[in-house]
């Protein structure tokens, strides 16, 4: 199947990036409200939470911000950082719905894997919801396995890791 998706590094603070993290944000923050309390995020607390995250940390030399472009588009983002030398973290693995089950989201995690060995990582690790179904799917059909937690994040319900070959 002939695919219309690039990926490609961009800088974090980029207009690209900046839209691309607040429609993610906007997505799993409207997602957690709808469910735990029947409404979406209020103005105010998604203006906070895009905020309160730069992705400065998603800054090479020790992260990386990846977009995936499909027909030339921005559609997608995925993150990595390092955690410490050999372990990375996958983070902001993210798909404009309308776009979603055209293979993006399996072309930005491979990316994101690639750019975690390029940084020295042997193993890359993430968490998520119970409530992003697609997301935990995903990382299974990648290889990825569950684990104990690897943080203490408040809305991690789900830990993953995959060892990243050569």
């Amino acid at each position: 199947m002939r695919t219309s998706w690039t990926v490609a590094p961009e800088p974090f603070d980029s207009a690209v990036a900046a839209a691309l993290w607040r429609a993610y944000y906007t997505e799993v923050s409207d997602r957690w409200y709808l469910l735990h309390e029947g409404r979406t995020t209020d103005p105010a607390e998604l203006e906070r939470g895009v905020a309160s995250e730069s992705g400065s940390q998603l800054a090479p030399p020790t992260g990386q911000l990846l977009v995936g472009r499909y027909e030339g588009e921005p559609a997608g983002t995925a993150g990595v950082r390092l955690v410490d030398d050999r372990t990375a973290e996958l983070t902001r693995v993210y798909v404009r719905e309308e776009l979603r089950g055209t293979g993006g989201a399996s072309l930005l995690v491979a990316a994101a894997e690639d750019a975690a060995r390029a940084l020295g990582a042997e193993v890359i690790r993430l968490d998520t919801r119970d409530d992003l179904v697609e997301a935990r799917a995903l990382y299974a059909r990648l290889g990825y396995e569950e684990t104990p937690p690897h943080n203490d994040d408040a809305y991690a319900e789900h830990w993953f890791s995959k060892k990243l070959g050569a």
